[in-house]
């Protein structure tokens, strides 16, 4: 993220990844004057071409191929797989590794990603997605590592990549399905940006595998954001490096949002939500993604229209400071309220059980960070002003048990992020932003701790075509 991205291209990839391409780029003059060629999507997952052989031998591929990568320049031995240590693998119990941070919980995730887009662009539907997944992760771990077979690795890849892949697979699916005014050559490399197993079968496999599956045309929010971030507070505890000011892109998305009529949630991920930032200080400050996994649409009296269910989520966040990443389950609501007609409420709740790994980035006298079980929340508010304005309010807060902690123990994190959005002109509009990160740790070796960091910033933000997505079912 550090060198800035060209204003054309950056307009056109947020109007893709939102259905808004046509709106956003007509507004900027960057429509072509013919329509593309269209692509049609499949009425249902099961009218869609599939295979259940292909992808199976791609994920095999793909972790042979990550296997010689790593062996060739990663410079470790975890890579020098022979027969006998895939029979020692089989034989022996799984345990918890200590890979790098960001291998395990980053790393992992994507792989499984990959993993989880291979099976679901040939066809199949998310719960079959999700057992390749699942079963690809712990060919990896058997086979692609010399190393004991690890838990934390197979849920986060296993597990967590199957969340992060839907949402991405989902999002390619939009670029595809609803690109107006972009021609079709664009919109596939868009979207294989987005998912590259996904983008990998539409070229490889041509017609077998261009279906797409149909969105069924969900309401969704989503905005583009450029600008930068300022320490406001700081309490760094034993970590030992900070950048105070650091500049951040951030793309979030929420597709399926309760209300629009002949809407529903009868399959997984029919409602989600998706946001990454990317920062100038360490790469990556968050990625992180919600969905239904089960549930059902409500409705109580006129002017509120809601789903609840059970959710799956994976969360990565590191505000320089500290970081922590879960995969979890959890029970929830999402909705709208309708105030007046100009004022709408929209928002979610939940709560439920994940596994998570938490610690001090760059500690000294600290392990670098350990695993437990990780009791859950979110609340997540949006006050919307007609077509003018909104004030986003989601706090989030994980106790992380002493399981896996050798020194005995617990964490708890808390995050808030505050920001209010007036629209200027059109799709454009400004946003004022508070994050707000806070982590109290106490362990048997170290005693008790703790880790603030609040930031304060101004953003460029390029709205979606629905601009702040309020949904109109009357």
């Amino acid at each position: 993220m550090r060198k800035p991205i060209p204003a054309v291209v950056s307009r056109c990839l947020v109007a893709a990844l939102a259905e808004l391409v046509h709106g956003v780029c007509a507004a900027q003059g960057l429509a072509p004057p013919a329509q593309p060629e269209p692509l049609t999507p499949a009425a249902n997952e099961t009218e869609a071409a599939r295979s259940y052989s292909v992808p199976a031998l791609e994920i095999v591929g793909f972790d042979f191929l990550l296997n010689r990568y790593n062996h060739r320049f990663s410079g470790s031995t975890d890579y020098n797989v022979t027969l006998d240590s895939i029979r020692r693998n089989l034989r022996s119990g799984w345990a918890v590794d200590d890979d790098a941070f960001k291998i395990n919980q980053l790393g992992h995730p994507y792989q499984g990603s990959m993993y989880y887009g291979f099976a679901r662009s040939a066809g199949l539907n998310f719960w079959e997605s999700a057992g390749y997944t699942f079963a690809g992760s712990i060919g990896w771990e058997i086979a692609g590592e010399n190393t004991k077979p690890s838990i934390n690795d197979q849920i986060a890849s296993g597990v967590g990549g199957s969340f992060l892949g839907e949402s991405l697979f989902r999002m390619a699916s939009l670029v595809l399905e609803h690109g107006n005014g972009v021609p079709r050559p664009m919109r596939e490399v868009v979207a294989a940006l987005i998912s590259p197993s996904t983008g990998f079968n539409r070229l490889a496999y041509g017609k077998r595998f261009d279906s797409i599956v149909a969105s069924r045309n969900p309401a969704y929010y989503s905005r583009l954001q450029l600008g930068f971030m300022g320490t406001a507070q700081n309490e760094q505890g034993l970590s030992t490096l900070l950048k105070r000011n650091e500049a951040q892109a951030d793309f979030s998305m929420e597709y399926g949002l309760p209300g629009k009529p002949g809407y529903h949630y009868d399959r997984p991920f029919d409602y989600f939500a998706f946001q990454a930032t990317g920062s100038t200080a360490n790469g990556i400050e968050n990625i992180m993604t919600r969905g239904l996994l089960l549930g059902r649409g409500y409705a109580a009296g006129q002017h509120y229209r809601g789903v609840w269910g059970l959710y799956g989520s994976y969360d990565y966040i590191s505000p320089q400071t500290f970081r922590i990443s879960s995969t979890a389950l959890s029970l929830g609501t999402t909705g709208q309220w309708r105030a007046t007609d100009k004022v709408v409420v929209q928002g979610s709740a939940m709560a439920g059980l994940g596994y998570a790994a938490v610690g001090t980035v760059n500690g000294s006298g600290e392990r670098d960070y350990h695993y437990g079980a990780a009791p859950q929340a979110l609340v997540a508010l949006r006050l919307i002003h007609g077509n003018n304005a909104s004030l986003d309010l989601t706090g989030r807060e994980y106790f992380v048990t002493g399981v896996g902690n050798p020194g005995g123990g617990h964490d708890n994190i808390a995050r808030v992020d505050l920001g209010l959005t007036v629209r200027v002109r059109n799709l454009h509009a400004i946003t004022v932003k508070y994050l707000w990160n806070r982590r109290d740790a106490t362990s048997t070796a170290l005693g008790s701790r703790s880790q603030t960091r609040g930031t304060v910033g101004i953003f460029y933000t390029l709205l979606g075509q629905d601009r702040f997505g309020t949904v109109d079912w009357r």
